[in-house]
C-alpha cells in the first residue's frame, strides 16, 4: 500500500513519523507535499528513503491512502484539485474533525474516512479516532484499521461525539500540558524548589502515572484512593481541587463545542448542508 501525505504542517508531520517510525509503513512507501515544499523536504533529510511530490496531484496519483493534512477551509480546494486523478480503488483519509465523511464523499467517487490522530501517536501510543463513509470497503477499513494498530488504538466514533472525542484525545494533551505547567509554576512559587527539577519531578510522575494506567494497576478511581489516605495531605490537596476547580472542564467543552460550530457554519458554506 502506498501512502501519501497531503500537508506536512504539524499533524501531517507527526503522521508521517509515527506511521514510519512504528513500522507501519517504510519510507518507500510513501510520499507527501505541502503548499511550502521545503517543510516536506525536511522531513525527507530524515528519511531518504521518503518521496517529496511536487503537488498534490502528484501525490494523489501515485498513492493507494490519500491523507488530507491541511486546514478546513482548505480541503475543499484539494479535493477539488485532486479529483482528477482519484479512481475508484483508492481511499481519501481526512484528519479534521469540522468535515464529514458524507460531506467528502459528495465530492470524491472514491472510499473516504476521517482519521483524528493525537500529537501522543507520535510516541506510537494514545487513540486515532476513525469515522467510516458508507462507501468505504471493508478491505480499506481493516487495511487502516491495522496501520494505526502500530502507532495507536484505533476507535471508531459516531460523528455526535466526534467533537468531545477529539477534545480529549487530539485537545487532552495539550489542556493537561498547560495544568502540569500551572503546577510546576505554583510549586517554584510557594516552596524552595527549583524550576528544573520541579519539572523533571513532574514529567517522571506523569509518565509513572500513565505507566500505571497502562499496565492496568489501577483505575482513576482507585489510584486516588490508593495515594489519598483520610486525614491524610493528599487529602488536602485533592479538597481544595474540588473547591477550585468547580465547573472548569465544563467550561472548557463548551468553549470548544462553541467553536466548533463556528467552524461547521464556514464548512457548510464551502461544501453545502
Amino acid at each position: 500500500m502506498k501512502i501519501g501525505i497531503i500537508g506536512t504542517g504539524n499533524m501531517g508531520r507527526i503522521l508521517a513519523e509515527a506511521l514510519i517510525d512504528g513500522n507501519a509503513v517504510s519510507p518507500s512507501s510513501m510520499m507527501i507535499t505541502n503548499r511550502t515544499l521545503t517543510k516536506a523536504l525536511e522531513i525527507q533529510k530524515i528519511y531518504p528513503g521518503l518521496s517529496v511530490g511536487k503537488n498534490a496531484e502528484e501525490v494523489a496519483e501515485n498513492a493507494d491512502a490519500i491523507f488530507v493534512c491541511v486546514k478546513p477551509h482548505h480541503v475543499l480546494g484539494v479535493l477539488e484539485t485532486i479529483n482528477p486523478v482519484l479512481t475508484k480503488d483508492k481511499c481519501i483519509i481526512s484528519i479534521t474533525s469540522p468535515i464529514s465523511v458524507e460531506q467528502i464523499e459528495s465530492k470524491v467517487d472514491c472510499s473516504v474516512m476521517r482519521i483524528i490522530p493525537s500529537i501522543t501517536n507520535r510516541a506510537l501510543a494514545g487513540v486515532s479516532l476513525f469515522s467510516i463513509g458508507t462507501r468505504c470497503t471493508t478491505e480499506w477499513r481493516e487495511a487502516l484499521f491495522t496501520l494505526f494498530k502500530k502507532v495507536s488504538v484505533p476507535l471508531e466514533i459516531e460523528e455526535n461525539v466526534t467533537r468531545v472525542a477529539s477534545d480529549i484525545v487530539s485537545c487532552g494533551p495539550a489542556f493537561f500540558s498547560h495544568l502540569v505547567q500551572s503546577f510546576i509554576d505554583a510549586a517554584v512559587k510557594e516552596t524552595e524548589i527549583d524550576k528544573e527539577t520541579a519539572t523533571k519531578l513532574s514529567s517522571e510522575m506523569l509518565i509513572g502515572l500513565g505507566e500505571l494506567l497502562s499496565q492496568s494497576h489501577y483505575t482513576l478511581q482507585t489510584l486516588q484512593e490508593k495515594v489519598s489516605v483520610k486525614g491524610g495531605i493528599t487529602g488536602e490537596g485533592i479538597n481544595v481541587l474540588e473547591n477550585e476547580t468547580g465547573d472548569m472542564f465544563e467550561k472548557i467543552f463548551q468553549a470548544t463545542h462553541k467553536k466548533f460550530a463556528k467552524e461547521l457554519k464556514k464548512i457548510e458554506e464551502q461544501f453545502g448542508p
